[in-house]
């Protein structure tokens, strides 16, 4: 199992000198998030190059208000610029963003979905010739020495598993526990892509990590930094089936062999990228970003 960072673009120099870091350090990937701040492709693609080894991804970019050939566009130039060290992750984000801020209907997220991947594959080729119901690309996208990036999908429940197994390269999940991994998520997306002649797909799997020797400390920040995404459907009946009341008891807190073995636990799942989403006090993520690195190397 690979060993990762999950984070979201704030101070873009602060972002780059945290790249720098961690391919210094060894790690195998970053992964940043992709909201209604700076757009995370751009940013890959400006900071993120002569920095070999390191492996960059989008984790994720909504799908909705980009067509898939403009996706297309922007990811084969930015994995040109980072010398395609490009992984593409998109998600059809949530229903109270979708219709409210873009006034897109959110009917049947699954078909927009399967049509959105197969559209954006085929784009990705640079040759595109697709009409579905409700989306079409047809044309040729002309970035000359740029490898198509793998697809990743935010893919949690089983229709989205199985589309994703059967159509892209892997899944990004979010509040997404062990016993979900196990029972549902693994076995789903597996089972659809060996349906599909698809090689073993990607697993990569964020969740926040603390190493602290304050665990009621560092819980209590955890519940209220995170407590939002127990608002959203899709992460709640994540976080039901996994048994976890509220999304700050997803997360890994404890001491440093305590948080490591939590985290190595996941490679014994099918796990390919454990990506830490380091939070804290400046103290508690320092310690965090040591273990990290450790564990990278």
């Amino acid at each position: 199992m690979k060993i990762g960072i999950f984070d979201r673009v704030g101070d873009i120099a602060e972002t780059a000198a945290d790249l720098r870091a961690a391919a210094r350090d060894g790690i195998d990937s970053y992964w940043l998030t992709q909201a209604f701040g700076t757009d995370t492709l751009t940013v890959l693609g400006a900071v993120a190059r002569d920095l070999p080894g390191l492996r960059v991804g989008t984790a994720v970019v909504p799908a909705y208000p980009r067509h898939p050939m403009a996706l297309a566009q922007q990811a084969l130039t930015t994995n040109l610029l980072v010398d395609g060290r490009l992984a593409l992750g998109i998600g059809p984000s949530h229903r109270s963003v979708v219709e409210p801020c873009w006034g897109m209907s959110y009917d049947r997220p699954a078909r927009y979905m399967r049509e959105y991947l197969e559209a954006l594959t085929g784009a990705l080729t640079q040759r595109v010739r697709f009409r579905g119901e409700v989306l079409t690309a047809r044309g040729d996208l002309d970035v000359p020495g740029a490898p198509a990036p793998p697809v990743l999908v935010a893919a949690l429940g089983p229709k989205m598993l199985e589309i994703t197994g059967a159509l892209a390269d892997g899944t990004i999940t979010w509040m997404v526990g062990p016993r979900t991994l196990r029972e549902l998520t693994i076995p789903t997306i597996r089972e659809a892509a060996a349906r599909a002649g698809r090689p073993a797909p990607e697993i990569v799997v964020p969740l926040p990590v603390c190493v602290t020797d304050d665990v009621p400390a560092a819980l209590a920040r955890a519940e209220a930094d995170l407590e939002w995404y127990g608002t959203l459907p899709s992460y709640r009946a994540m976080l039901d089936r996994e048994g976890c009341d509220t999304p700050g008891r997803m997360a890994l807190i404890g001491d440093a062999g305590t948080v490591a073995a939590r985290i190595e636990s996941f490679a014994d799942l099918g796990v390919t990228t454990f990506a830490a989403r380091i939070i804290g006090t400046p103290d508690e993520r320092s310690a965090t970003r040591a273990l990290v690195a450790a564990l990278a190397r």
